[in-house]
């Protein structure tokens, strides 16, 4: 399965794209999308870039699935406005393209790949270099993005596994004098 990780952000969206065959990883792509093109007051034309960015990703790699890294609130409100639109234009490229999208926290994403979810930028950068098995650390957005590719590859794995597993049967509990149904 090839799956499509995105970090977004206003002025570099990370990509990481992965090839998950069960436990086995492998790197396919990486890298940024800027929008240092754009002037630094236009919105609009920076929210474009990133539309038409992740779309080019996606037609040219052809994932199977996207993962998509949950914005969380800054301190300053209208940095975390700023970041959640960026985060939309990504989010709308990719379901406009027709994948579906699963959404991990910088936590869940650091805890899957480091296991410390208050994990640093370099750790991320350098597990993601050892798992994926590349000659050198991916950039810091490119790391977060195949981070939480990976992530995903490990929690579909999971997922599907208890899904195989089948419905839970109701059984009657034997410390109760009349039972329990659950």
């Amino acid at each position: 399965m090839r799956i499509l990780g995105i970090d977004p952000g206003l002025q570099t969206t990370g990509f990481g794209v992965i090839e998950a065959d069960g436990p086995h990883l492998g790197y396919v792509a990486s890298g940024t999308i800027r929008t240092k093109d754009a002037a630094r007051g236009d919105l609009p034309g920076r929210l474009k870039i990133i539309f038409e960015g992740v779309r080019e990703v996606q037609s040219r790699y052809a994932p199977a699935c996207a993962a998509v890294e949950i914005v969380f609130v800054n301190v300053n409100p209208q940095s975390t406005l700023l970041l959640g639109q960026a985060r939309g234009a990504a989010l709308a490229a990719l379901v406009a393209g027709g994948l579906p999208v699963s959404e991990y926290t910088a936590l869940q994403m650091k805890k899957a790949i480091v296991g410390s979810g208050h994990a640093r930028k370099e750790q991320v950068q350098h597990m993601v270099m050892r798992l994926l098995s590349l000659p050198a650390p991916p950039g810091p957005d490119a790391a977060d993005a195949l981070g939480i590719a990976i992530a995903h590859a490990h929690a579909a794995t999971s997922l599907a596994a208890m899904a195989g597993a089948g419905t839970l049967d109701r059984r009657q509990h034997a410390m109760y004098r009349k039972g329990r149904v659950y």
